[in-house]
């Protein structure tokens, strides 16, 4: 059996991780029946659904359990720490008569409770509010005090007419399944054997997102239907069949000392010295390399992409590099002097910083061509000083053979 801590924070994690996620499930479900609104997360309640005005449509209160049979009975905490949140939102007049309110659980409602008597089929509001006022009365429960004190406190009209806009939602598919629900939710978006893929960077998007909008959540920030459509919208123009995704953490991948230290030493490099590029310039060389082998790590990993596909562009790239390259030669002759060479190769290494070469027609994005050139150097493909072969071989015998 595998060690727990007493401590682990998982549980709360899977749990808002969670929220979130239905969040997003539920934002796609009602862009589909084409309704404009804002959301977010953690504000009125887990997940808020408000009009483009700011009036709340619907509130989420979402529970995920392991135990997929927890039940939710009469006084069950899940239950009552939900209403107190509703009845005292209702008496602040924070969500106004006539919202939505859903209780999203993983748990199952007990046959016969109060929360059985709410859900969509079989609704029985007054039986429900009977049973939950005899728990109130009745349960010795400290921790659902506070909510039995407010319900009991609200005249049983005012009860009842909030328990018509509760709804509750038992046997959710929990954190696992999920997936599958947002995957039919998508499934009209792209080609079934990307679905896997564009879903994980929709959801990246969104994670992003939640975390933007929380870290301004004072200054009311919320995520707009529109903002969620554009995304899905763009998604789907790269996953078509000339286009190819374009991942946000690579266009905004900004080098480090790790990834700047890792290449040092790499051929690429070494071609870029053997030029006489400056340090900025050797810099820009290894965030695109990094840029674009992670890229096409990716492409290839979610099947967007065939080895077969890469070839093929790698040969257009030698062939339109050995035109530059041999027009270069025959410019500056085989006499030249080095200084000129290593000038004639800066001209060829502009070229190839300049170069859009497209791997599909609709990518354009210039660090794919400018790392798969990079890429190409490191093999000793493609280079940038006229007798770059002869004196990296040199470079490469003396370091092998130990002479310094």
């Amino acid at each position: 059996m595998a060690p727990t801590n007493s401590f682990s924070a998982a549980d709360s994690a899977n749990g808002y991780l969670y929220q979130v996620r239905v969040g997003l499930l539920w934002s796609i479900r009602r862009l589909r029946v084409g309704s404009e609104f804002q959301v977010s997360i953690e504000t009125l309640d887990d997940v808020t659904f408000e009009d483009k005005h700011g009036a709340p449509l619907e509130l989420l209160q979402t529970k995920h359990h392991k135990n997929r049979e927890a039940s939710l009975t009469d006084a069950s905490p899940d239950l009552w720490k939900t209403l107190r949140i509703w009845f005292e939102g209702r008496i602040g007049g924070q969500i106004l008569a006539g919202t939505a309110l859903h209780l999203l659980t993983t748990g199952v409602a007990s046959a016969g409770s109060a929360a059985s008597h709410l859900r969509v089929a079989d609704r029985n509001v007054e039986a429900a509010l009977t049973l939950l006022e005899i728990t109130a009365q009745s349960s010795n429960s400290v921790t659902n005090a506070p909510a039995y004190q407010v319900f009991s406190k609200t005249p049983r009209s005012e009860r009842k007419q909030l328990l018509e806009s509760v709804t509750v939602l038992d046997r959710a598919p929990d954190t696992t399944n999920l997936t599958d629900a947002l995957r039919q939710e998508v499934f009209w978006a792209v080609g079934r054997d990307h679905l896997d893929a564009f879903l994980d960077r929709l959801e990246g998007w969104w994670v992003r997102r939640v975390v933007a909008q929380l870290a301004a959540i004072a200054s009311a920030d919320r995520i707009l239907s529109a903002e969620v459509e554009a995304e899905m919208s763009l998604l789907r123009e790269q996953f078509k069949e000339e286009s190819l995704p374009i991942d946000d953490d690579l266009l905004a991948f900004e080098l480090d000392e790790t990834t700047r230290n890792n290449h040092t030493g790499s051929n690429f490099v070494r071609q870029l010295e053997l030029a006489e590029a400056g340090k900025k310039r050797i810099a820009a060389a290894i965030r695109d390399y990094y840029r674009a082998f992670e890229q096409r790590s990716r492409w290839l990993r979610d099947e967007l992409l065939l080895v077969g596909d890469l070839s093929r562009y790698e040969r257009r790239l030698v062939q339109e590099w050995e035109l530059v390259f041999e027009a270069m030669r025959d410019d500056i002759g085989a006499a030249a002097a080095d200084d000129a060479k290593k000038r004639a190769a800066r001209d060829v290494l502009k070229w190839a910083e300049r170069a859009t070469i497209p791997i599909r027609a609709n990518v354009t994005e210039p660090f794919i061509t400018r790392g798969s050139l990079h890429m190409l150097a490191d093999g000793f493909h493609v280079g940038w000083h006229p007798d770059f072969r002869d004196k990296l071989a040199r470079v490469l015998g003396a370091e092998e053979s130990g002479v310094t």
